[in-house]
């Protein structure tokens, strides 16, 4: 399983003078530190404790939940999407997809909470996490078409269904059970509908 993602560079308009960038890491580094321990819930107040900053500076960087989780996320998910490109070069596109799933469905559980809170994103396309987290679905939509057009995956099912899909067998995985056989199991049998049936 790949580490926690550690707090990515700011992205601005224009530099952020010394101490701001130093207060927005420190802000960073303390989100992974309290996520890891308590969940993406965990009271942002704390974060700002932990921090060493003041709430209103805290809030000045980044105003809601999802923008922090957002900031959190985006190393993890360019991750990700280098996995995803991997997976396309060297496996069939039926396989290339479930291993895909398997890995949102792992990947995602990292923090307490994170299926939650990106499913909820996911009906608010004003959110900095759904703008944060459409690459993985657009990419998910990349294999999904990748497996029909091989003949593998039914024609009727949607990239939104599957992305969602990842999402419910992450919070399960969360639920009840750290456990990555586990969630490969899940994966294998919860997506048996996606792919179209052969000819006997």
């Amino acid at each position: 399983m790949p580490a926690a993602p550690g707090p990515p560079a700011a992205r601005t308009t224009r530099p952020l003078r010394a101490d701001a960038r130093r207060n927005r890491d420190a802000i960073l580094r303390a989100a992974v530190e309290t996520f890891a321990a308590e969940g993406v819930l965990a009271p942002l107040d704390g974060i700002a404790l932990r921090a060493g900053v003041g709430n209103a500076t805290l809030y000045r960087n980044f105003p809601t939940r999802d923008d922090l989780l957002a900031a959190v996320m985006e190393e993890f998910i360019g991750r990700s999407l280098e996995e995803a490109d991997e997976l396309a070069r060297t496996l069939p596109p039926r396989a290339a997809l479930v291993e895909w799933l398997v890995l949102l469905a792992w990947q995602l559980r990292i923090w307490h909470d994170l299926p939650y809170c990106v499913a909820t994103a996911y009906d608010d396309p004003e959110s900095s996490l759904f703008s944060a987290c459409n690459p993985v679905l657009v990419r998910t939509g990349d294999l999904l078409d990748a497996a029909k057009a091989s003949g593998d995956a039914a024609g009727s099912v949607t990239r939104e269904e599957v992305f969602e899909l990842a999402t419910t067998l992450s919070w399960g995985v969360d639920r009840f059970g750290d456990d990555q056989e586990a969630a490969r199991r899940r994966v294998e049998m919860a997506t048996a509908g996606i792919f179209a049936r052969r000819p006997a």
